[in-house]
């Protein structure tokens, strides 16, 4: 493997701040959108025709973003060149009618996003992030960045047998926050949310709304080789991606660079929004029909593309080090993780493997693989989605992290920086 190049500490300053402006994917596709603007891409809408002129465009829907740079010079069976990614995080979301309460406590009516590590919650200051949708059909942003809610655990007093017969909760009873004393109010979350927010109470309709730990990222460890946040699964891969996208847009190249971030990975991509969804596929016709093509274009156009899936994976658990497989274990700051699993739960294949090590090598990025145990079940990721839905070719990588499904998770502060080199080599070849 080459040698590390040297650190730049800002990529990993600017991820933080990406972090903390996307407590939700509604959020982190406008920070997206923010980078990409400031770096020529331009809006399109998905109602309206597009053109066929050369430069970055980008579509916006819900929770997930697409973007994508045209050289001058593309044919119509140009291929493309694909960084997926989603934007979604394991939370506690907010239900259709939320005020509740017991015992003259106010509560919060929630549900459990994902396969969020519930203890994690608990005892944690938590703000209120997502969208409201109003009778006109805007959907103004909500991002309550303070000390609003918070799930309190039993006391050791009262659960004795905790520390030896380990927690338990139960998803329905222990998971409601509390954010007040008194009687539940019906409308009390909606009236709040309009005062913070500027609307009228009564013209919200509907909304998707979630909670966040409101503790910034930072830094950890003697030497601060560490950076401690939420949602690193998969913020990281969406700032990643952002980044090498809008480096490696310019003239000269062979292929049209992708950014495609999802929302609703976590629970299992099955939405218009998701990668088992038909977006994707929709915008690279598109961008294949309006440089003139027909299907016979396409059907080139995809032949040649490839799809680097990029998610967080595991780091070797220096306390669990039976849970992983003996000949692999990924560490922070060794530089991207390539993820193989023969059953498909990962895309990765030999020939995926040459891409992808070729990427690094040009980078100057070292790299590392990740396998699962054998005796247990692996994860997945929209790598397989994306190459079963779309019949193009996908790599499965990512960042080695501790603490997955956290509401606070931990990577090697180098990572993101050496995950950007490498994406922006993969795009910019």
């Amino acid at each position: 493997m080459n040698p590390q190049p040297h650190f730049d500490r800002s990529h990993t300053d600017d991820l933080a701040a990406f972090i903390a402006a996307s407590p939700s994917p509604y959020h982190a596709v406008a920070s997206a959108a923010e980078r990409l603007e400031k770096a020529g891409f331009r809006q399109v809408s998905e109602t309206e025709a597009w053109n066929a002129e050369a430069g970055g465009r980008y579509v916006l829907r819900g929770g997930a973003i697409v973007a994508w740079y045209v050289p001058e010079g593309a044919d119509p069976a140009t291929p493309f060149r694909i960084v997926g990614a989603h934007t979604d995080s394991t939370n506690l979301r907010v239900k259709p009618r939320p005020d509740s309460g017991a015992l003259g406590w106010r509560q919060i009516a929630v549900e459990i996003y994902g396969g969020a590590l519930l203890n994690t919650w608990l005892d944690r200051d938590l703000g209120l992030s997502g969208r409201l949708v109003l009778r006109d059909g805007s959907t103004p942003l909500v991002h309550i960045d303070r000390a609003l809610l918070r799930v309190p655990q039993l006391a050791v007093h009262l659960d004795r047998g905790v520390n030896e017969n380990g927690l338990k909760l139960d998803k329905q009873r222990h998971m409601q926050p509390v954010w007040g004393l008194g009687e539940p109010d019906e409308g009390a979350l909606m009236a709040f949310l309009a005062e913070e927010t500027g609307v009228a109470a009564a013209d919200i309709v509907g909304w998707d709304l979630m909670t966040h730990d409101v503790q910034p990222p930072a830094y950890l460890g003697r030497d601060r080789e560490f950076l401690a946040a939420g949602r690193l699964d998969n913020l990281l891969s969406v700032h990643a991606g952002t980044a090498a996208l809008a480096a490696a847009a310019g003239p000269g190249l062979p292929y049209i660079p992708v950014l495609a971030a999802f929302d609703h990975e976590e629970t299992g991509s099955e939405s218009d929004t998701g990668a088992g969804g038909p977006l994707l596929g929709t915008v690279l016709e598109r961008s294949v029909f309006t440089r003139g093509g027909g299907y016979e274009d396409r059907a080139r156009a995809f032949a040649g593309t490839v799809c680097v899936s990029a998610d967080t994976g595991h780091a070797v658990h220096p306390n669990y080090t039976e849970k992983h497989d003996p000949t692999h274990r990924p560490m922070p700051n060794g530089g991207p993780i390539l993820k193989v699993n023969v059953n498909q739960r990962y895309a990765t294949d030999g020939t995926g493997r040459g891409v992808f090590a070729a990427a690094c090598d040009r980078a100057g990025v070292p790299w590392q693989f990740f396998v699962s145990n054998n005796a247990l079940p692996c994860g997945t990721t929209i790598g397989p989605i994306t190459a079963a839905r779309h019949g193009i070719a996908t790599v499965d990588i990512g960042v080695p992290i501790l603490s997955m499904h956290s509401a606070r998770e931990l990577c090697g502060a180098d990572d993101p920086f050496l995950l950007a080199s490498a994406l922006k080599s993969f795009l910019g070849d």
